[in-house]
Parts: structure tokens; C-alpha cells; sequence
């Protein structure tokens, strides 16, 4: 059963639009070859974090929104721990709909 997620994470400031760019891509890649949908990547510009994160004081926010199931999702925080460009991530799972889960039910 696919959930849905919601994927915020920073990556540095000193990136060049092209490789946030490609940063975006990469991470939608891992979740598209592992099975999950996609429903909105929002870039959120350059912001001040609230405190110092591996001396950085700014940090480019992305917000990825997909249905997915949690071995997908765990592959792709699997590839930011790894990277150096991120540097932090946060992911949630966010509630179905009530009318949603009805309709899910009744259909099964």
C-alpha cells in the first residue's frame, strides 16, 4: 500500500543553480526507479536556518511531495545521508484523507 510523504531537506547554499537542479532530479530519480509517484517538487529559494549546520548559516530548501511505500523512502535518505550536498533532511508521513480512506475501503 503506497503512502504519502512529504521529504523537506536542505541542501548548501554554495551550490550552482545547475547542480541544485541536478540534486532535485537525482533524488526524484531514486523514488521514480524504486516504484514511487511523484505529486509536487518545490524548490523554496535560498533561506537563513535557524542555527549553524555544519557552518553554514543559509541552507536551499526543497519540499518533495509522493506516494510511496517506506523501502522507497529509505533508499532515498539512504543517498542524502551519503551525499555532501545535503545537509539536512526531514521526512513525514502525512495522513490520509477520512473521504479517501473510505473510498479505500469501499472499494476493497
Amino acid at each position: 500500500m503506497l503512502n504519502r510523504y512529504e521529504t523537506m531537506y536542505i541542501l548548501r547554499p554554495d551550490l550552482s543553480e545547475e547542480e541544485v537542479d541536478k540534486a532535485i532530479e537525482k533524488y526524484q530519480t531514486i523514488l521514480r526507479d524504486n516504484g514511487a509517484q511523484i505529486t509536487e517538487t518545490l524548490h523554496r529559494n535560498k533561506r537563513r536556518l535557524a542555527y549553524e549546520i555544519q557552518k553554514y548559516r543559509e541552507g536551499i530548501y526543497i519540499q518533495m511531495n509522493y506516494e510511496a511505500d517506506g523501502s522507497q523512502v529509505a533508499v532515498m535518505e539512504r543517498a542524502m545521508r551519503l551525499s555532501d550536498e545535503v545537509i539536512r533532511y526531514l521526512t513525514i508521513r502525512q495522513e490520509t484523507p477520512k473521504s479517501a480512506k473510505a473510498e479505500a475501503t469501499a472499494q476493497a
